[in-house]
């Protein structure tokens, strides 16, 4: 595990790839979790559906920080709330997702947020893995476009909103990042990335979380996801 390449890699290109930063048995472990707590979930205490393009005003959707939330595929719910499809591919996951930079959805000043992406079976071109725009994180949040809340509260609004459009890209400039699964990938928060439509017969699980540095950074009180009154965001190091 060479971190230096990978630190001038995600300097220099925006994300990087980390091999076998899991064992094969740790990846069970987090498979074997997952599944027992997407079994144990009553979709109708957590009958949300996540969206990055029209998230309309909810309580459980804004609050959802300091929790295990759920968020369920859109048509994975009637409108009585009950499952159409089986509990354990009806939670939201990274399938055919739009290019865009994470900064668009979680901002800072100045710029230190980090995804940390791990597939939890392998990741391959058939099957969507991850798209990157190499460079592309050196121009910044683009178009100026971040999702906020918005501070119009009037019922009738939503609750959050975009600032800006969002900018077509040339899929020429995206390179495949194919990984095995317990592989990690570091993703600069303003590098472009996307993945493609699974058109293949397998799933393709992955662990993800964001993570920024708190010390000399300021997270915008604008941003969509705001700490609850229980406190700040979980810590990945003690202090």
């Amino acid at each position: 595990m060479d971190l230096k390449a990978a630190a001038e890699k995600l300097e220099r290109d925006g994300y990087a790839i980390i091999e076998d930063f899991l064992t094969q048995e740790e990846v069970e472990a987090l498979k074997d979790r997952m599944r027992q707590i997407v079994a144990d979930v009553d979709p109708k205490e957590h009958n949300t559906v996540f969206s990055t393009t029209n998230q309309t005003r909810n309580d459980y959707f804004m609050n959802s920080g300091d929790k295990i939330a759920f968020f369920f595929e859109e048509k994975a719910l009637d409108s009585e709330g009950n499952l159409t499809v089986d509990k354990q591919v009806s939670v939201n996951k990274i399938g055919h997702v739009m290019p865009h930079q994470d900064s668009t959805f979680l901002s800072t000043n100045p710029p230190k947020l980090i995804g940390v992406w791990i597939p939890l079976e392998d990741a391959l071109k058939d099957n969507g893995c991850l798209w990157f725009y190499p460079g592309s994180h050196k121009e910044g949040t683009h178009n100026n476009r971040f999702m906020i809340r918005n501070p119009d509260t009037s019922p009738d609004q939503d609750a959050i909103i975009f600032t800006n459009s969002a900018l077509e890209y040339d899929d020429a400039k995206f390179v495949p990042a194919e990984m095995k699964a317990g592989s990690l990938a570091l993703i600069h928060g303003d590098v472009v990335h996307r993945s493609s439509a699974n058109t293949s017969d397998r799933s393709r699980h992955a662990y993800t979380f964001h993570l920024f540095e708190s010390q000399g950074v300021e997270y915008s009180k604008k941003n969509w996801l705001q700490p609850t009154d229980k406190g700040t965001f979980t810590h990945l190091f003690a202090q």
